[in-house]
């Protein structure tokens, strides 16, 4: 618990890092226009479908209420469901960048070593993971429904699911570029559970949330970088 709250206070130390702000731009960019794009996509869908199924029902002004107010009920659900898996996804893709800026800062030893990912291994491993993150989610989902009516069982629910999704895939960032030497993730799973529940919450507060994953693959980076260290016999460098 220790190690992963030491991580994350140095995974907030990263904001200041310019090549850490640059990948967090592009990553909250493309996150929000994926929203966005979705958000126009269902608009478009639910216009087509209520136009079609209701137009001898309601009169076109209600049409364009109805579509509107449902349009965004159904935006806001998705983002609040969904906004997590996205997020990861869309991070994978810059993940790498975080994980060498961070590495040249305070790991320089560890870097020359590292074996960046090709973008073929990259898209991979995005698609395991929000595979992997829709897997789950989609099991908790009864759990989710029959704990509606007692309004924060829903919310403890997905914290936890995605607190071992994200413990997981943001180590996994950085221990990836070192898979050379070690076979597996070298972060015990505790303190991988006790980093994915730090960004899980992050993620449950406005504005935050949007930086919370860029945050998460630092700390993750400066978990798995002491837990290769402590494999080797070794302690990192606090630089």
């Amino acid at each position: 618990m220790q190690a992963a709250f030491a991580s994350l206070v140095k995974g907030f130390g990263q904001l200041a890092d310019p090549a850490v702000i640059r990948v967090a731009a592009k990553s909250v960019f493309v996150t929000l226009l994926v929203f966005l794009a979705g958000g126009a996509a269902l608009w478009l869908g639910l216009w087509s479908a209520i136009s079609t199924l209701f137009a001898s029902f309601l009169p076109k002004p209600y049409n364009s209420a109805a579509v509107a107010v449902l349009a965004a009920f159904l935006w806001l659900v998705g983002f609040w469901l969904l906004f997590r898996i996205v997020a990861l996804a869309v991070l994978q893709f810059f993940a790498d960048e975080i994980v060498a800026a961070v590495e040249a800062r305070h790991y320089p030893e560890a870097a020359g070593r590292a074996k960046p990912l090709p973008f073929a291994r990259d898209l991979a491993n995005s698609l395991r993971g929000t595979g992997r993150a829709l897997a789950l989610n989609l099991l908790a989902l009864p759990l989710i429904i029959v704990l509606w009516i007692t309004q924060v069982g829903p919310a403890l629910v997905l914290l936890l699911v995605n607190a071992v999704l994200l413990g997981r895939e943001l180590t996994d960032m950085a221990w990836l570029r070192h898979e050379g030497e070690c076979a597996s993730n070298p972060v015990p799973k505790a303190e991988r559970f006790a980093l994915g529940t730090g960004v899980a919450a992050l993620m449950l507060v406005p504005v935050a949330n949007l930086l919370a994953p860029v945050v998460g693959a630092a700390a993750g980076t400066h978990l798995t970088q002491r837990a290769l260290a402590r494999r080797a016999g070794t302690e990192p460098s606090d630089a």
